[in-house]
């Protein structure tokens, strides 16, 4: 299939329907490429417009107007743009909806040494470099027990790269090289790293979020009717969690979201596995459907890890270390929890993601106006506006409420989606702690999958 083609300019990427030099069969056919890349040879571009394939109806454009951004065409034939790179960890690798995204794995053994690998030159970045300093200077230490804890923190860390640096001159471990950017965020011309990379790097990093205001907000829902009615062990636990993230994730939004979504697909990984193992033993097999559902809201969940990794949420190796550890724990905690009583299981999830609801709810609210001036990632494109929303459709419970049609045409857009998203979550886990799961589902199938 040949590669559709548009230049970087506001007139040409517009949301619009496709020019008229796109042929009609091709939109039709909705075989159009999803994401299309700006091309600079001017032969490649007179060569596409004869096709046919040259998405723009303007003048030919200028050579310093063409740059190598992704445009996404949705399920309308529309342009929607999207970020020019990737700002997480694995830019490149590891991603969906990449060159790689659908190929089959090696052995596990080759993946546990490449990860090792890989992250312990990270680790030795972390120590050498300090990013605890970032961590520390966004929750300053507001008593005298938390400046000693900070202080012994640093000799620590000051103590492990000296450590670092003396197995290096020793030629025990390698030399350590510098962070890599990805190819896409390097200029080609001048081999730094590309100015638009760097403002919209700035711009995520003014992003903010008061934990007194989710508190807040989350008063004002359980005072009004809200409140997730549930035992006091249950409560405790919750509150736990919610006291880790505010010390922890002070005033650093997308690492905390990103942590919030890596272990937010625990719970129904740990559903499906209980439901299997019933199945594969002959004890229960009446939850087949709701098995389904639950995978739709891991699909779900999965997507907007992506999308917080694409903003930058993973960089540090301390938050992949505590999120992976963390999400691990918490996938046994509550494989145990859902054996001995599965409505404790759905009622504590529900409590989370009514929590993040509240989350996502402040934080749209306090950066609308940054928000709507950067584009949304690719993957959040390609998940909200591509042609199949069957599983999108599949995780939402309330189908009674009517079919919804997200908008994503800026980042404030797609924090929307996921603050909505989290809100019909918390309508399947309370559906799912009565036999009103059980009225869903008859409804569900009596439903076509919608395209």
């Amino acid at each position: 299939m040949k590669q559709l083609r548009t230049p970087n300019k506001d007139a040409a990427l517009r949301s619009r329907p496709l020019p008229r030099q796109v042929k009609p069969s091709l939109r039709i056919r909705q075989s159009l490429p999803p994401v299309l890349r700006a091309y600079k040879p001017a032969v490649e571009q007179q060569k596409q417009k004869r096709e046919g394939l040259y998405a723009y109806d303007g003048d030919q454009p200028e050579e310093q107007d063409m740059k190598d951004c992704p445009v996404f065409v949705d399920r309308k034939g529309e342009f929607v743009r999207v970020m020019c790179s990737d700002y997480g960890y694995r830019s490149g690798v590891g991603r969906m909806y990449q060159s790689a995204d659908g190929t089959i794995p090696v052995s596990g053994f080759e993946l546990a040494w490449e990860n090792f690998r890989v992250e312990l030159a990270s680790l030795r970045r972390s120590v050498r470099g300090d990013e605890y300093a970032r961590v520390s200077g966004a929750n300053p230490p507001q008593s005298l027990p938390g400046k000693a804890l900070y202080k012994l923190g640093g000799l620590v860390v000051q103590g492990l790269a000296a450590l670092d640096q003396s197995l290096e001159a020793a030629k025990l471990l390698p030399k350590l090289e510098a962070t890599p950017e990805a190819p896409d965020v390097i200029d080609p011309d001048t081999g730094e790293v590309k100015s638009e990379f760097s403002r919209v790097r700035l711009m995520l990093q003014q992003l903010t979020l008061s934990n007194k205001a989710v508190s807040e907000r989350e008063h004002i829902r359980e005072s009004s009717g809200g409140k997730v009615e549930t035992t006091w062990y249950i409560r405790l636990l919750y509150d736990a969690v919610c006291l880790m993230l505010d010390l922890v994730y002070n005033n650093r939004p997308i690492q905390r979201f990103w942590f919030l979504e890596t272990v937010a697909r625990m719970p129904y990984f740990s559903y499906i596995s209980c439901i299997h193992l019933y199945e594969t033993l002959g004890w229960w097999r009446a939850a087949a459907e709701l098995r389904k559902i639950h995978f739709a809201e891991e699909w779900n969940e999965l997507h907007h890890l992506q999308i917080m990794e694409a903003l930058g949420g993973d960089r540090l190796w301390f938050d992949r270390f505590l999120a992976y550890h963390s999400a691990i724990a918490y996938y046994w905690v509550l494989v145990g929890l859902y054996i001995c009583s599965p409505k404790l299981a759905y009622n504590f999830s529900e409590l989370l993601e009514a929590h993040a609801v509240d989350t996502y709810g402040e934080f749209v609210s306090s950066n609308e106006e940054l928000l709507k001036s950067l584009e949304p990632p690719l993957v959040a494109a390609q998940y909200y506006r591509s042609p199949d929303l069957y599983m999108f459709d599949e995780f939402q419970t309330d189908i009674s409420s009517g079919k919804r049609n997200p908008k994503c045409d800026n980042l404030y857009d797609v924090f929307v989606n996921i603050r909505d998203d989290e809100a019909e979550h918390v309508k399947t886990m309370n559906a799912c702690q009565d036999s009103e799961i059980m009225d869903e589902i008859v409804e569900r199938r009596e439903k076509t999958r919608r395209v």
